[in-house]
């Protein structure tokens, strides 16, 4: 049988009609183009894939249950290892991890790995009718800070072992950068809720309204009688880029943008939150946060939207894939520019005119590259006379994120790095006894896969670690 060449096409909306909606994108595979899909698979022996995967899928055996049409079959192989497979199998950067290793990507495009995870995940959502059964306790209490995918996957992978595990989320829905900061059109959050509830039938507590290190602090979990704490609590401290008129009215962090609009639904007709509707946007930064904020603004009724980067489309870091829908959907890429100042309206004979303080521009310096920084990138150089303005409503950072320092600065012995990350070893193990850690909290902000796989490395050690001490009890 010749080997199909390339993958099978995702369909998705048109670009004209998904520009103006909240609804998914990409629409997934139906059941014959997922099968013709899963043919293109070699079942390599050495299994580079596998290998590929931060959280270890068994990515060849669930792809040949495929093959039988043994949807639930291959649901089972995948939820071996993975918490959230509805998830990954939507926003995993799977073409830098799995799909790159792929032997068939030697010479064709790599089999759909994420494409087909997705498939599998949303049949099982759609036909399961059991639930999924709680296993026997045994007797040992584990705290999760966080609900985003590091402390679900540590929750999950404890509560298949029997553990009782409590996870405490500060906002009122759980996911955590699930629901807070992808979009609707990229993962709908009934997704999100679904993945949770399966937790929830595994006998996992979720606690929302709990801040910890202010509510409840880490000291407090022990007394309580938890005898191990994960901390995933993720980076939602934003950055910002320290240039005149940052505090102007009409500019906002990525994070608190994309809040307003995926937590607080500030896209329907009468939101609970304010937010920008209409104008020109302009957003400062390159990577998939950016995306999705340009992408958002956009889909709340803004008449252009700009991304400025202050590099090239070689080195935008956002996915490939988002990167071309935001083209497709008429996103306006202003590359090699940097800003240097957010303009505002100021009105000096009339102090009370309502316009006084908002955004009316952002002022850039054009950029060229120079020689590699630190991270092997070319570095940005500006170029001298070069500035120009764009006129714009509305500023959105998104140039990256850094850990919160409450939990930190409310826990006796817990080091942390300069840039705010929990210090861990190799089991996500922190300087404090009976502390673990993994996820955006300890590298900054990364990928869900990423956060995932720390999270499984974390949930091991716990149960090597109270293992360990039940033994010499």
């Amino acid at each position: 049988m010749a080997i199909v060449p390339k993958k099978h096409e995702m369909p998705a909306q048109a670009p004209e009609v998904r520009a103006h909606n909240f609804n998914e994108v990409a629409l997934g595979y139906d059941e014959e183009t997922a099968l013709a899909e899963a043919q293109r698979c070699l079942n390599c022996k050495n299994r580079p894939c596998v290998e590929g995967c931060p959280v270890n899928i068994r990515i060849p055996d669930f792809i040949a249950k495929v093959k039988e049409k043994d949807y639930e079959g291959a649901y089972q192989v995948i939820n071996e290892t993975s918490s959230l497979p509805a998830v990954c199998g939507r926003v995993c950067p799977q073409e830098t991890q799995c799909e790159c290793k792929c032997t068939l990507a030697k010479k064709f495009e790599p089999v759909g790995i994420g494409r087909l995870e997705r498939f599998v995940a949303d049949w099982h959502n759609a036909h399961a009718t059991e639930k999924a059964k709680a296993p026997a306790p045994n007797g040992h209490r584990v705290a999760v800070v966080g609900s985003g995918p590091s402390g679900l996957t540590c929750a999950g992978d404890l509560a298949k072992k029997g553990y009782a595990v409590t996870v405490f989320e500060a906002l009122h829905t759980a996911g955590g950068v699930l629901v807070y900061g992808i979009p609707e059109f990229r993962l709908p959050k009934s997704i999100v809720a679904r993945e949770v509830e399966t937790l929830k039938e595994l006998g996992v507590d979720v606690q929302p309204n709990v801040v910890i290190g202010k509510t409840l602090t880490v000291d407090e979990l022990f007394e309580m009688g938890y005898e191990a704490v994960f901390i995933g609590s993720g980076a939602g401290l934003p950055r910002f880029m320290n240039i005149p008129g940052e505090s102007l009215k009409g500019v906002y962090s990525a994070n608190e943008f994309l809040t307003r609009s995926n937590l607080m639904k500030a896209y329907l007709d009468d939101p609970n939150t304010p937010i920008m509707k209409g104008g020109s946007v302009a957003v400062v930064g390159g990577g998939n946060v950016a995306m999705d904020a340009a992408r958002t603004a956009l889909r709340l009724g803004a008449e252009h939207v700009y991304i400025v980067y202050r590099r090239s489309m070689e080195e935008l870091p956002a996915r490939k894939e988002e990167v071309e829908h935001a083209q497709e959907e008429g996103i306006d890429f202003r590359l090699l520019c940097n800003p240097v100042e957010v303009l505002g309206y100021t009105n000096p004979d009339n102090p009370r005119d309502p316009k006084n303080g908002f955004v009316t521009g952002i002022r850039c310096v054009k950029m060229e590259l120079g020689e590699p920084d630190a991270s092997g990138r070319r570095s940005p150089v500006a170029i001298e006379g070069s500035e120009f303005d764009l006129d714009v409503d509305t500023v959105i950072i998104a140039i990256g994120t850094s850990p919160n320092p409450l939990i930190k600065n409310t826990t006796q012995g817990l080091e942390v790095n300069r840039r705010g990350g929990i210090i861990i070893n190799e089991e996500g193990l922190t300087s404090r006894k009976g502390v673990f850690a993994g996820g955006d909290a300890v590298t900054g902000a990364a990928t869900v896969i990423s956060a995932m796989g720390a999270g499984k490395i974390a949930a091991k050690a716990i149960d090597e670690t109270l293992a360990r001490k039940a033994s010499m009890d």
